[in-house]
C-alpha cells in the first residue's frame, strides 16, 4: 500500500495512537483516548493504572452503543453490521472531562451522556433532555453539567445539571440566538478557549458564559440532507462588523445569580478563564488586542479587581496556562518582555520575573511536587535557542529565589506533558521515531509507556534543517531517497507561514507527506517566515499591518538562499502549495512573483481578509475602517482583478475548497475564481462536497494524485 492510500485510511497515521492524555489529580491513573487499530476511527476511553502499570479499557463505543459483546456469535449478521455502523458513525469518544481527583469521567457519545467510574470501572448512561455537548463532572464527581442544543438545527445552548439522583435541572437557557455554556466562534478559533462554563471548586455554583449572536449576519453553508429542513448556516463575525456579545455569570445550583462586572464595551473579548482554586481569574482584551487585563473575580459579588495589564502596540499574546493562582497567593501571568534589551516570552508572579529571557515559554503545564512546605515549581513547555525543538523545564517560584529554569531530560524533539500529583506523563515526537511516544513516571519510578496501535510509514524522512538569511529563518529541504547529487530537481515550496504555527519542527509526522512529494521527483522546501512562533516576540510581530510583504519577502529570500546552499534546486521550475493561510500565501506568490513561481495549489484560501473573522483579521491588519487600503493590499481578489499585462506571466492555479467549510467559507474561493476568469488567468476549481476546513485539508488519496497531475502538467 503506498503513502496516499495508507495515510488516508489511517488518518495520517493517527488512528490507534494515544491522544488526549491526562493525569488524574491524585496521580493514580493516566487517562487517554485510543482506537482499536490503525484503521479504526472510533476512539475508546482507556486508563493506565500507575501502581500496576497495566492498561484498562474503560469505555468502548461499540459496547455502549450496541450492548455487550459477550456473546458475539449469537448476533445476527444484520445486527452485527448495524452495530458496527453505529460505532463508526459516532466517531467514537471525541473528548472527556474529569473531576478534580480524576476518579470520574464524563463524555458524550452519539449525543448521549455517559459517566465512567475510573476506580471501579462502571460506565453508565445518564438520561439527558437532548443531544449532549461538553459534559463535565463537578469537582467531587457527583453532579454532571452539560450543554444541549435544540433539535430544530438552530444553535441554542441550554446549560443543565444532573443531580446524583438523576434529576435534570435547567441552570440557564434562552430563546434562539443566545447560548449558555458554549464558547463562541472567536473564542474557540482565535483564542483557543474551547469551554463556556466552569465549576466552582466547591461544586456549589457554575461560572457560565452567555453568548448573544443575534447581531451577527448568518452565512449560508450548504443545503441539508433533508429537503424539508432549513439550510445549514453560520453566524459569522466578519472583520469590522459586530461580534457576539459575551458576558459571564455566576449561577448557584439553588437558583441564585450574580453577574460578573467588567467594562465589556472597552474589553469585549473574553480570552481565558481559570477557576481551579480561590476565585476565578479571567483575561479580557480590547477589540484591537493591543491591551488586556487580568482580572480576579469575587464569586460573591461578581466584582473584579485588576491583577495585571497586558500591553503591546501591535498585539498582546497571553501564554496558555496563565493566569493562575500560585499556592503562596500570587498570580502567575504570562506575557512578553520587550524593553531594556529584552525580547522574550516570560512568566511573572505579581510582576516578578520567573523565567530567564533566553527561554521562549510556550505553555504552563501545571505544578511539580516539591515537598509539603516548599514553594511549588512549575512545569512549562519552552524553547531555548532552537525553535524546531520544544522541551520541558522546571521553573522555581520561590519568592526572592531569582530566575531558575532547568531543562528536564536530554532527548531531542518536540515534548509535551500532563501532570497530576506525583505522576508525570511525557509525550515526545522526534525525527528518530514514528508518532508520539508517551512515557509515564511516578516520582523517580518509570511506570511504563502507553501502547500505540498506529500504523507506521515505510520510510523515515530526513529533512536537512538550516537557518538562512540575516533573519535566520528556519527552513528545511527534502530530497528523494535515491537522489543523485548533481541532478537538478523541480522545487515544491510547501508552505503555511501563518501566525501561531510552525512547520519546521523536529517531529517525523510533519515530514511524511512531504517526503512522498519528494519521492515523486521534487526537492521539497519548507520555510518558517517572520510571524511564526518559537524565536522571539519581535520576530512574530514584524508582520503587523504588513503581513503580505514581510511573509512573501521571507519566503522568496529564504528560497533563494537555500538554492545557494543546495545547487540541485532548480529555481526555473518552482511550484508552491498551501492550505488555509498557506493557500492564501500560495495564491499571493504566483500573482506577485510569476517570474519565480510557475504554478500553485491554492487550498481553502482566505481571498479577502475583510470577509474573515474579526479577531484574526483585525489583530494583524487593524480595523478595516482605519485602513481599507491595507485590506485591499492583502486581497487575492483585488490582485487577481488587476489587468494582465503579459499573458505569458499568467500562472495556472488549482483552487481547492471544502463546500462545508465553516472557518474559511467557500465563497472566498468562488470570488477568487470569478476575478481570475474576468482577467483571463488560467485556473481550475476543485470543490470537495461535504468537506469541512480540517477534513478537506487532510490526506485524501484521490486529492493528492490530482494535485500531483497538476504539478507535473505545469512544471
Amino acid at each position: 500500500m503506498d503513502f496516499p492510500e495508507l495515510a488516508a485510511r489511517t488518518r495520517r497515521f493517527s488512528h490507534g495512537a494515544p491522544r488526549a492524555v491526562a493525569v488524574a489529580g491524585d496521580g493514580a491513573r493516566v487517562i487517554f483516548l485510543r482506537s482499536a487499530g490503525p484503521e479504526d476511527p472510533a476512539d475508546a476511553l482507556w486508563l493506565l493504572d500507575v501502581d500496576s502499570g497495566e492498561e484498562r479499557l474503560v469505555a468502548d463505543p461499540a459496547v455502549l452503543l450496541g450492548g455487550t459483546d459477550a456473546e458475539p456469535a449469537r448476533l445476527a449478521p444484520g445486527e452485527r453490521a448495524l452495530r458496527e455502523r453505529l460505532r463508526l458513525s459516532s466517531g467514537g469518544i471525541g473528548s472527556y472531562a474529569l473531576d478534580s481527583a480524576g476518579r470520574v469521567a464524563a463524555f458524550a457519545l452519539a449525543g448521549r451522556l455517559f459517566r465512567a467510574d475510573l476506580v471501579h470501572g462502571d460506565v453508565v448512561e445518564v438520561a439527558a433532555v437532548g443531544p449532549v455537548i461538553d459534559p463535565r463532572p463537578d469537582p467531587a464527581g457527583e453532579r454532571l453539567a452539560y450543554v444541549t442544543d435544540a433539535a430544530d438545527g438552530v444553535r441554542r445552548g441550554q446549560l443543565r445539571v444532573v443531580e446524583p439522583d438523576g434529576t435534570d435541572n435547567l441552570l440557564a437557557g434562552e430563546d434562539s440566538g443566545v447560548t449558555w455554556g458554549l464558547a463562541e466562534h472567536i473564542a474557540a478559533e482565535e483564542f483557543h478557549r474551547y469551554r463556556g462554563y466552569w465549576w466552582a471548586p466547591d461544586g456549589r455554583s457554575v461560572l457560565a458564559a452567555r453568548v448573544d449572536e443575534s447581531r451577527l449576519e448568518r452565512w449560508y453553508l450548504h443545503d441539508p440532507a433533508d429537503p424539508a429542513s432549513p439550510p445549514t448556516s453560520l453566524a459569522y463575525p466578519v472583520a469590522g462588523g459586530p461580534n457576539a456579545e459575551v458576558s459571564l455569570h455566576l449561577l448557584d445550583l439553588d437558583g441564585g445569580w450574580v453577574d460578573v462586572h467588567w467594562d465589556r464595551e472597552t474589553y469585549p473579548y473574553l480570552s481565558s478563564v481559570d477557576w481551579t482554586e480561590g476565585g476565578p481569574l479571567i483575561t479580557v482584551l480590547r477589540r484591537s488586542q493591543q491591551h488586556g487585563l487580568v482580572l480576579a473575580v469575587d464569586p460573591r459579588t461578581g466584582e473584579t479587581q485588576v491583577h495585571a495589564e497586558l500591553a503591546d502596540p501591535r498585539w498582546v499574546e497571553p501564554i496558555p496556562g496563565t493566569p493562575a493562582h500560585l499556592p503562596d497567593g500570587r498570580v502567575l501571568v504570562g506575557g512578553e518582555l520587550a524593553h531594556d534589551g529584552y525580547d522574550a516570552r516570560c512568566l511573572f508572579a505579581d510582576g516578578t520575573l520567573l523565567t530567564p529571557p533566553s527561554l521562549y515559554v510556550r505553555r504552563v503545564v501545571g505544578r511539580l511536587p516539591n515537598g509539603p512546605n516548599a514553594a511549588a515549581d512549575l512545569l512549562v513547555e519552552a524553547s531555548e535557542g532552537e525553535p524546531s525543538q520544544r522541551h520541558l523545564y522546571r521553573v522555581r517560584t520561590t519568592i526572592g529565589g531569582g530566575m531558575d529554569a532547568r531543562r528536564m531530560g536530554s532527548d531531542p524533539g518536540w515534548h509535551t506533558a500532563s501532570i497530576g500529583g506525583s505522576t508525570l506523563a511525557v509525550g515526545i515526537a522526534s525525527l528518530e521515531h514514528a508518532g508520539v511516544r508517551w512515557r509515564v513516571w511516578h516520582g523517580d519510578r518509570e511506570v511504563g509507556e502507553l501502547r500505540s496501535f498506529a500504523a507506521t510509514c515505510s520510510y523515515a524522512p530526513r529533512p536537512t534543517m538550516v537557518r538562512v538569511t540575516d533573519r535566520r529563518l528556519p527552513s528545511a529541504v527534502l530530497y528523494p531517497a535515491e537522489h543523485v547529487k548533481g541532478t537538478r530537481l523541480p522545487v515544491l515550496l510547501d508552505i503555511y507561514g501563518g501566525p501561531g504555527h510552525q512547520e519546521v519542527v523536529a517531529a517525523r509526522s510533519v515530514w511524511l507527506e512531504r517526503q512522498w512529494w519528494a519521492e515523486q521527483g521534487f526537492a521539497v522546501v519548507t520555510i518558517d517566515n517572520r510571524g511564526t512562533p518559537g524565536i522571539a516576540p519581535s520576530f512574530e510581530k514584524a508582520i503587523h499591518r504588513r503581513v503580505a510583504d514581510v511573509i512573501l519577502t521571507d519566503q522568496v529570500d529564504a528560497l533563494t538562499a537555500l538554492a545557494d546552499k543546495h545547487p540541485d534546486l532548480d529555481l526555473e521550475r518552482v511550484a508552491v502549495r498551501g492550505w488555509s493561510f498557506g493557500g492564501w500565501l500560495a495564491g499571493l506568490a504566483v500573482l506577485r512573483h510569476p517570474e519565480l513561481f510557475k504554478c500553485a495549489i491554492v487550498g481553502a484560501p482566505v481571498t479577502d481578509w475583510a470577509l474573515y473573522d474579526t479577531a484574526y483579521s483585525e489583530r494583524y491588519l487593524g480595523m478595516p475602517d482605519d485602513g481599507m487600503d491595507v485590506y485591499a493590499h492583502h486581497s487575492l481578489v483585488e490582485l487577481a482583478a488587476e489587468p494582465l499585462g503579459d499573458p505569458a506571466q499568467a500562472r495556472p492555479m488549482l483552487l481547492v475548497h471544502g463546500l462545508a467549510d465553516d472557518n474559511v467559507l467557500a465563497a472566498h474561493t468562488l470570488r477568487l475564481s470569478a476575478a481570475l476568469l474576468a482577467t483571463g488567468r488560467p485556473h481550475a476549481v476543485l470543490p470537495l462536497t461535504g468537506a469541512s476546513h480540517l477534513a478537506a485539508g487532510g490526506v485524501s488519496e484521490r486529492l493528492l494524485r490530482l494535485e500531483l497531475d497538476f504539478l507535473r502538467r505545469y512544471l
